[in-house]
């Protein structure tokens, strides 16, 4: 079954970009100082012969999407080596439908087998399903993207039984004791429209930040923008922080949630939630911090909104029940909601929320969406530091998705001067002005991007097919 408006992808650019920080952004034990975002490009053609090229773009973040002992470098050159991969397979792939259908075959049965033919090949040094995500996505993105420039129209308005061939019911199963069915259901059913065209924004307060005068050593960048975080919430009118914290240091994490938190009543900060980047192994590490706050610090206790993915990411290796947490504060899968199964195993174990990522593709950030949804889950959209066009995608997401509060958007904070030529173009979507992102730039087809009035020079093609 299909319809006219069905299209077929018909070739595939990668490109490179290199960005590097201005200041080290730490995840878990890792620390990130420069990254590579992979930009595609995908091509599309539907039965009347009619063409069009859509983009997207994903930082290929290796400390968050590949934790472990194997060499930063060698990491980094397989995620590029199988974005190589998927550039051939994707202009390969003859499949033919909707962006959500092609999507999710490409995620049900293209991935798998391409990741472990690539393992395989690496002997052993196995790339984890996260960062086979990660690098799809600029793909799947593009290939939205694509569809609302053939059809001239922004891709959110193509979420709905118009433009799709199959309900949600063919993509998703409700969970066992949900009274929830997804017959007749699409994506448009769960998504908010009008979007907003403002989000509150989070600042994301790394592990190594610097959070006021007292915490100077000289190493500093005078670069013009802030280096402490009570500078950002001055410039920025800031009233959300998400804060990073060790997961191993008890001790540690509750004095910076304290002092984050001093700061943030000084200056009219409202919410909190804190990120313990997938390095807990018991709920006891986190209740206690939690109760130690209440007790002793109730008003950060009570700007603390959610808390963010403490436990390892693996859920179906570590069936940890969470309720403990979850009866404290709000519990937000982010690592771990690799799909709506796993959010479905997510909820089993005592989680009630998910963050929502791009970079998991946008096919599979709006099932996942639209699964949490009809099961009464919260939502969240959280960063990979997304600079360039990546941000585009991900404020769309946030602003249709009906989160908790706002998004998070940190790359203005480690690479600022990264995305001047899209600023250019959207000034509200890179800098934060009273607390705030504005989307109100983005009003053209497919993603909005308007690539033609961004001024960026791309490098030479990495790979073409």
């Amino acid at each position: 079954m299909g319809n006219a408006r069905d299209v077929r992808i018909v070739g595939a650019r990668l490109f490179f970009l290199p960005v590097e920080t201005r200041v080290p952004l730490k995840f878990g034990p890792e620390t990130l100082t420069y990254v590579t975002c992979a930009r595609a490009a995908v091509r599309v053609r539907d039965a009347a012969g009619r063409e069009a090229e859509g983009w997207g773009e994903t930082p290929l973040s290796v400390q968050w999407v590949w934790p472990g002992s194997l060499g930063y470098e060698e990491r980094h050159q397989a995620l590029k080596d199988f974005c190589h991969v998927l550039t051939g397979a994707y202009a390969g792939s003859g499949a033919q439908g909707h962006p959500m259908e092609i999507g999710h075959a490409f995620l049900e049965s293209d991935l798998p087998e391409l990741l472990r033919n690539f393992n395989r090949e690496r002997g052993g040094k196995e790339m984890p399903w996260l960062a086979a995500l990660v690098c799809c996505s600029p793909f799947d993105i593009a290939l939205h993207d694509a569809y609302g420039m053939l059809h001239g129209v922004p891709v959110y308005e193509t979420y709905n039984a118009g433009w799709m061939n199959k309900d949600l019911s063919a993509f998703l199963a409700p969970a066992a004791d949900a009274s929830v069915s997804f017959e007749g259901k699409f994506p448009a059913h769960f998504l908010r429209f009008p979007r907003p065209a403002r989000l509150p924004a989070w600042h994301l307060v790394g592990g190594m930040d610097k959070l006021d005068e007292a915490d100077r050593d000289g190493s500093e960048p005078d670069d013009g923008y802030p280096v402490f975080l009570r500078d950002w919430i001055r410039r920025d009118g800031l009233t959300c922080l998400k804060v990073k914290l060790r997961g191993n240091d008890a001790g540690w994490d509750h004095e910076r949630l304290v002092k984050v938190g001093r700061i943030a009543v000084e200056e009219g900060v409202l919410w909190l939630t804190a990120d313990f980047n997938c390095t807990v192994t018991e709920p006891s590490y986190v209740t206690e911090i939690l109760d130690r706050l209440l007790a002793e610090e109730p008003r950060i206790y009570g700007m603390v909104l959610y808390v963010e993915q403490p436990f390892p990411y693996e859920l179906d290796e570590y069936r940890i029940d969470v309720r403990s947490v979850s009866a404290r504060k709000p519990l937000f899968m982010d690592e771990s909601a690799h799909d709506w199964r796993m959010v479905m195993l997510g909820r089993e174990l005592g989680w009630t929320g998910v963050a929502l990522k791009t970079c998991k593709t946008q096919t599979g950030a709006l099932l996942s969406l639209c699964w949490a949804k009809a099961h009464g889950m919260t939502l969240m959209v959280q960063d990979l530091t997304n600079p360039m066009l990546a941000q585009i995608p991900h404020a769309l997401l946030a602003a249709h998705a009906g989160t908790i509060m706002g998004v998070e958007t940190n790359g203005m904070q480690f690479y600022p001067e990264a995305s001047n030529p899209e600023a250019a173009v959207h000034p509200g979507l890179y800098q934060r002005r009273a607390g705030h992102l504005d989307l109100s730039s983005l009003t053209g087809n497919g993603f909005g991007y308007d690539l033609k009035r961004i001024n960026r020079r791309l490098p030479e093609h990495a790979c073409i097919a």
